[in-house]
């Protein structure tokens, strides 16, 4: 695991925007792709970019149980505002959170990433050490799943939702064993509320109440902080 201190989110996503760079010279085809405020600055990097994407495909973490793509909180209406408008792919893969059988829909999702190896996974971290929606206790063996939200994780992301209780309490999420079938994995952290958790990812022990502990296993990760994020690190 090699960790890369930033000033800033926008030097992040410019860092981020180089190593994918330097992935697609070699010939990557297919991106792992994560929503929320942190990868935006990465995205932007990807729009401004005369890089063409036409022929490549993105798998997205996750999506919320019960939003229509139509929805202006869904992954897949984030997705098509950052990044797939500007730039299209020839494939754009996301859970379908309106599955009227949800465990037929995460082994389809299983399917797909099976079909389409993930060259380069872009990843954020929650405040409790999630990764895509996999909450503390996730067996590390889980491949895409119906997650329950923890209550932390539904008050950290009411601040996009009018109220609290318009916040699904499902999602969709590609488990941790699919995240670890990845090539590559660049998580990216900012500001003080992410330090705890980068500490426990980096220098805890590996443990299920610590998702991203995980990726102390994988043999290719590179994780992008500040100092706000990184101030817990020995």
């Amino acid at each position: 695991m090699k960790v890369i201190n930033v000033k800033n989110a926008q030097e992040g996503g410019l860092v981020a925007f180089n190593l994918l760079k330097k992935e697609l010279d070699k010939g990557a085809k297919t991106l792992g792709l994560a929503t929320g405020s942190t990868p935006i600055p990465f995205y932007e990097e990807l729009v401004s970019s005369d890089i063409d994407f036409s022929q490549l495909t993105s798998i997205n973490l996750d999506e919320y149980v019960g939003l229509a793509p139509s929805n202006d909180q869904s992954y897949h209406y984030f997705m098509h505002k950052h990044l797939f408008d500007a730039k299209p792919f020839k494939d754009n893969f996301l859970p379908d959170g309106l599955a009227k059988d949800l465990e037929a829909e995460t082994d389809h999702y299983n399917h797909i990433i099976d079909e389409h190896p993930i060259d380069f996974q872009i990843l954020g971290i929650g405040r409790n050490g999630h990764i895509g929606f996999n909450e503390p206790g996730t067996s590390f063996d889980e491949n895409t799943h119906v997650v329950d939200l923890e209550q932390s994780t539904i008050e950290a992301n009411s601040r996009f939702f009018s109220s609290i209780d318009q916040v699904p309490k499902q999602a969709l999420s590609m488990g941790i064993a699919s995240i670890l079938k990845s090539k590559m994995i660049v998580l990216m952290a900012y500001g003080k509320d992410k330090a705890s958790a980068i500490k426990g990812m980096i220098e805890g022990p590996v443990t299920e109440e610590m998702p991203a502990s995980i990726l102390q296993k994988h043999d290719n990760v590179i994780v992008i902080v500040d100092d706000e994020a990184a101030s817990e690190l020995n």
